[in-house]
C-alpha cells in the first residue's frame, strides 16, 4: 500500500484529507529576502608610488516607502506565493539595484518576533561577493537610491566569563558605513552561552543610526561569515577581475580578514589557487608586475 492510499486515525487517505485541509487553521507569517552584496574598492591614491589601499564595501539602498523612509537598508522584498528563496532574491535585487547574473549563496534566517513594525516577517539573507566594476548599480521599484558604502567592522569590547560547566562569551560590534557625506553606524552585541554541550548564541543590535529594520545584526553575521569562508574556499576570487597581482589579491585577504598578512606565507597558502599568465601591469612609479588567474579546483578531487 502506498503512503497515499495509507489511513489517518479520522480513517481519511492523503488525497481526502488534503481535500478537507484549512490552511487558514495556522497563522501565517510573511517571507522575504535580504541580499548582502560585498567587494572591494580602492580608495583614492595619492601617492602614485604606492599600492592604492583597498576598502571592503557594501550594496545598500535608500527606503522610499514607510517604514524607516529616507534610511537604508540591505536589497531585498517579499517573496511571492509561486517563487522559490532564490528565484526572489534574484528578482528583488534586480528591481531594486539592477544588479543580476551574480553567484549567492544563503546566509541565515531571521525571525525575531518584532523585527519589523508591519507584521511579522520572517526574512532569508543571502550573501555575495562581487567584483562591482562588471556591475552597474541603479536605484528602481521602491528603492529612493542604491550605493556602494564603504564598511568598517571593529571588536570595541570582548569580555568572558567563566560559570560552571561553560562559558558566557560576549563582544560589542562597532559597525560604521561611509557614503560621500552619509556616516551610518550601529553597535551590535554578540553573546555566546555554553552549557554542558549546548551554545547558545544571541545578536542584539543595541543602536543604529540610519540603518533600517535589524539589519545592522545581519550586516554584522555576514562579515563573520565572510572571514570564516576565506580561510577555507575560493570566495574571495569573487571579487577579483580576471587578472590579478598577488600584492592585489593579498590586500582582498587583509581587508576582509581585518588584518595584515605575511606576504610569503600567504602565496604558499594560495598557491594552488592561481597561476601565471605571460601578460604583466605596467603602471606610473611601479615595477611591472606579473599577472595571474584563478585556477577552479574540482569538486572532485
Amino acid at each position: 500500500m502506498t503512503d497515499g492510499m495509507k489511513h489517518n486515525h479520522s480513517g481519511l487517505t492523503e488525497e481526502q484529507f488534503l481535500a478537507l485541509y484549512d490552511a487558514n487553521q495556522y497563522e501565517r507569517p510573511s517571507v522575504t529576502v535580504d541580499m548582502l552584496l560585498f567587494t572591494v574598492m580602492d580608495q583614492i591614491q595619492q601617492n602614485y608610488r604606492k599600492l592604492p589601499e583597498k576598502t571592503l564595501q557594501l550594496l545598500l539602498i535608500q527606503r522610499g516607502e514607510h517604514p524607516f523612509i529616507g534610511q537604508w537598508a540591505l536589497p531585498g522584498g517579499f517573496v511571492g506565493m509561486n517563487e522559490s528563496l532564490e528565484e526572489a532574491a534574484r528578482r528583488e535585487l534586480k528591481t531594486e539595484t539592477n544588479v543580476d547574473q551574480i553567484y549567492m549563496e544563503q546566509l541565515y534566517t531571521w525571525g525575531d518576533v518584532a523585527r519589523d513594525p508591519r507584521m511579522r516577517v520572517i526574512s532569508c539573507a543571502y550573501m555575495a561577493l562581487v567584483d562591482h566594476e562588471s556591475l552597474e548599480v541603479q536605484a528602481g521599484d521602491d528603492a529612493a537610491d542604491a550605493q556602494w558604502f564603504e564598511l568598517d567592522y571593529t571588536v570595541a569590547q570582548e569580555t568572558r566569563t567563566n560559570q560552571p560547566g561553560g562559558y558566557t562569551w560576549e563582544q560589542n560590534i562597532n559597525i560604521t558605513l561611509k557614503h560621500a557625506d552619509i556616516l551610518l553606524s550601529a553597535k551590535v552585541k554578540i553573546t555566546e552561552i555554553l552549557k554542558g554541550k549546548t551554545i547558545e548564541m544571541k545578536r542584539e543590535v543595541l543602536e543604529s543610526q540610519g540603518i533600517a529594520f535589524d539589519h545592522a545584526k545581519i550586516i554584522a553575521y555576514g562579515i563573520e561569515r565572510l572571514r570564516s569562508k576565506i580561510e577555507y574556499t575560493d570566495i574571495a576570487f569573487h571579487l577579483m577581475p580576471a587578472l590579478f597581482t598577488l600584492s592585489e589579491l593579498q590586500q582582498v585577504y587583509e581587508i576582509i580578514l581585518g588584518k595584515e598578512l605575511l606576504a610569503a606565507a600567504f602565496r604558499r597558502k594560495i598557491a594552488d589557487l592561481v597561476e601565471e599568465t605571460n601578460e604583466y601591469r605596467k603602471a606610473a612609479g611601479h615595477r611591472p608586475s606579473k599577472l595571474y588567474r584563478f585556477k577552479p579546483r574540482s569538486r572532485f578531487i
